[in-house]
This record gives structure tokens, sequence and C-alpha cells, in this order.
């Protein structure tokens, strides 16, 4: 496999797509086209997306073909030289991906070592389901089940503080709630300014912030850029 999995797109005070873009281009080093899915898109159109990406991807020369285009997304996907799935609404990504055949589509490609590069949302819908999604669920999904590319649960834009005067759970205590629910699962809590590379090499972090480590009956630790990660594959 060859993955790229992304906590957020921007940064505070940073334009957008920028601060991952080195990566994003060593990843996708040698690709002239990707197939982009735009579906976590709600406030604003596909294509509108797709030209925002497209505004990105054009400093490392790679054109963006949005699979809202095609007759035939399916085989959009299956002639694709890399696939990139960008953030927003998880749930309003999963029930486009559902009704079109996208998720096993795409995990084919990824099978045969097609370069796979997910930002939030895009990051959620590769692992098993989309339950550690942060999102609200404006619209219903046929299931909760995603592409599955890797074993474990991504939380992007994992959260530690609670803000003061809010008496609501932290995002901590929203894991460990899924856990003791998915006793069989690891979730990571991928903190902002994150990313996981995913490739020959085995699994890991890049960024300065450690990631957090959540699996029922063990108490929850923090990994670090360098650590091994085998453990979640």
């Amino acid at each position: 496999m060859n993955l790229l999995l992304i906590s957020n797109s921007t940064n505070a005070g940073e334009e957008y797509l920028k601060y991952p873009m080195p990566q994003i281009s060593e990843h996708l080093k040698g690709i002239r086209e990707v197939a982009f899915v735009p579906y976590a898109a709600v406030t604003f159109s596909y294509a509108e997306y797709e030209r925002k990406v497209q505004k990105r991807f054009d400093e490392i020369g790679i054109r963006v073909r949005s699979v809202h285009r095609a007759d035939d997304p399916v085989r959009m996907i299956r002639r694709a030289e890399a696939v990139c799935v960008g953030g927003g609404n998880t749930f309003a990504l999963a029930k486009k991906m559902q009704q079109q055949g996208l998720m096993s589509a795409i995990l084919r490609r990824i099978k045969d070592g097609v370069p796979y590069v997910g930002w939030s949302a895009g990051s959620n819908v590769c692992c098993p389901t989309i339950c550690t999604t942060n999102d609200m669920p404006i619209v219903q999904p046929e299931s909760f089940k995603a592409i599955g590319a890797v074993r474990f649960q991504i939380n992007p834009h994992y959260l530690d503080a609670n803000p003061a005067g809010h008496a609501g759970e932290t995002r901590e205590q929203r894991i460990l709630e899924y856990i003791e629910a998915n006793r069989n699962r690891y979730v990571v809590g991928l903190r902002e300014g994150c990313m996981l590379k995913y490739d020959d090499s085995g699994l890991r972090l890049i960024g300065s912030r450690p990631m957090r480590i959540f699996k029922y009956g063990i108490e929850p630790f923090e990994v670090n850029a360098g650590d091994d990660l085998s453990f979640l594959l």
C-alpha cells in the first residue's frame, strides 16, 4: 500500500493545503494526474472544491480530475494513477461514495499499490468505519463501513483540551466510549499538523506533535515520529 493520511488540510493562519504539500509532492512523485473525490463538500460545490485543490496541485505539476464529472466514477478510479479524497463532512462523503461504489473500487486500487492521499474526512474513510469522525451526521449513509485500507481508526484534528466553561465530553472521553463498544479496535488521535505514511517500509508518523493511542484495556499513551507503529498493522 502507498497511503498518506493527513489530519487536517490547513494549519491556523496558513494557506489551504500549504503545510502538507512537501509530503504530498514526494508521495505523488512521477504522477501526472489524480482522481479527486470531492464529496465531503457541503457548503460549496464540487467544482469549487476541484478548483481549490487544483490551484495547490499546480505547484507540483499534477492535474486534478474530480470524479463528479465522470459518467462512470468507478471507471475513473480504475484507471487513476493516484486517488485523493478531500476533507469536509465525513457522512456526506461516505454516502456518496457508497452510492457510486467507490469504497470497494478505491480499496482495489490501493491494494494494487496506487498512491492514496486523504485529509481529514479523506483519512477517516480509509479506516474500517467512519465511526471516529468528529462530524455531525447531516445525512445517513448506507452504513458506517468505509474503505478499510488500514485496520485502525483515525480521529483527525485530535484535541486534548476542553474549552473553558464547556461541561461536555472531551475528545478523549468520546474515543473511550468508542473503544468500550469496539474492544478489538485501536484508535489513533492524529493531532493537527501531523500525518501517517504507510508504504513498503511500514507505518510512520510525520509531524512535530505526538499521536495519542487508544485501545480497550490499555491506558491511552503517546507515540512520536520515529516510534515503532507496527502494532497498529
